[in-house]
């Protein structure tokens, strides 16, 4: 069943609007995804290490100043 015409303005923006939202949510948890490996790397620069971390931080910390 395909649309009546004068609705497929209406339909149209609102597929558009889902699609900005949706890339502005990549985008967002791209951005802090790589903020927070940034963070975690300095933090363990300093010295401060985590339990689960075992044998991770040296990669935490190459791939944080490859981001930078």
């Amino acid at each position: 069943m395909m649309p009546e015409p004068e609705h497929i303005d209406f339909i149209a923006a609102a597929y558009a609007a889902g699609a900005v939202v949706i890339a502005a949510l990549i985008a967002w948890v791209t951005l802090d995804y790589r903020a927070q490996r940034r963070t975690l790397a300095k933090l363990e620069m300093q010295g401060v290490s985590r339990r689960s971390a075992s044998g991770r931080a040296e990669t935490l910390t190459r791939a944080a100043k490859e981001d930078a």
